[in-house]
């Protein structure tokens, strides 16, 4: 059934034909050797944690992957680290109290990681018959979604799923914190104060929510430069979802700014989590997969 779930799958998601054979030399032998974990190990949930650039298509992949599970009659929770962005309010807050460049969002300090522990915790605990409400952010509108407009998960769950950007990630040390990376952190953060804050905060709550994951896999990008396309691409597709009625998207020179704000713990991914993640999936400047050996 794996190969029409697969197919299946690329059609709803209008991917591009090549990402049939990448999940199927890729993500099928993932899928065999996570399902003879589960059969052999009486631990629920089995926590998997999906670490990638923006754009690298960790999303896509922790869908597919939900999909193969549940074939196998195993209840997923699917997660992301954007699930639990701070709202627009806070960030503003944050902005006003500790430094301007925290009004954006997506670097260590702009999540709420103790309702992140909290959600995991309660999928953790979930039985038959329970619900547990996942919180969601709208990034059309830049803000969190409302409660009644997120969706639930209904218990016990077996895998939960969780991907993000710097999931998996250690923090820095103070020495690689010193120079600039790029123009924003030079014009913007010159005093080191915003990289020594989300430094910090990654050093804190961030290490105990990882600390959570079972398994982490990496989505590798070929650099950093390529993140920039990625990243468009994905802006262009929302643009398209939302039919113009989002208020927050962006073109060329805002995304551009906006990824320097991901530029130095994105490259500190790319040079660390090799080494340490459990699998690591190797993107080339197509999008295509390659199993690392």
């Amino acid at each position: 059934m794996y190969p029409q779930l697969i197919e299946k799958f690329i059609q709803q998601e209008k991917l591009p034909a090549s990402y049939a054979e990448d999940a199927s030399q890729c993500f099928l032998p993932l899928i065999r050797d996570l399902t003879d974990h589960l059969e052999r190990s009486s631990k629920r949930p089995f926590v998997l944690g999906i670490n990638g650039a923006q754009g690298t298509g960790k999303s896509t992949m922790a869908k597919l992957l939900a999909i193969l599970l549940e074939d196998r009659n195993y209840r997923v929770a699917n997660l992301s680290i954007d699930d639990f962005y701070y709202s627009k309010a806070w960030r503003e807050s944050l902005a006003s109290t500790v430094h301007p460049l925290l009004r954006s969002r997506g670097v260590p300090g702009t999540h709420d990681v103790s309702l992140a522990l909290s959600i995991l915790n309660q999928l953790s605990a979930a039985g038959a018959g329970d619900s547990i409400r996942i919180p969601g952010f709208d990034k059309a509108h830049d803000d969190c979604l409302a409660n009644e407009t997120c969706r639930t998960v209904c218990g016990p769950i077996d895998v939960i799923i969780f991907e993000g950007w710097f999931v998996g990630v250690t923090p820095q040390t103070e020495k690689e914190l010193q120079q600039p990376l790029n123009r924003l952190e030079s014009d913007e953060d010159s005093d080191r104060r915003w990289r020594n804050y989300t430094n910090q905060q990654l050093a804190g709550d961030y290490q105990t929510l990882f600390a959570q994951f079972d398994m982490l896999l990496m989505l590798k990008a070929p650099d950093f430069e390529q993140v920039f396309a990625w990243r468009s691409l994905q802006e262009q597709k929302l643009r398209a979802k939302t039919e113009g009625t989002a208020t927050e998207l962006m073109d060329g020179n805002a995304i551009q700014h906006f990824i320097q704000h991901f530029e130095r713990l994105t490259r500190h991914c790319l040079l660390i989590l090799p080494d340490k993640a459990d699998r690591v999936f190797i993107l080339d400047e197509q999008h295509r997969i390659h199993c690392s050996p």
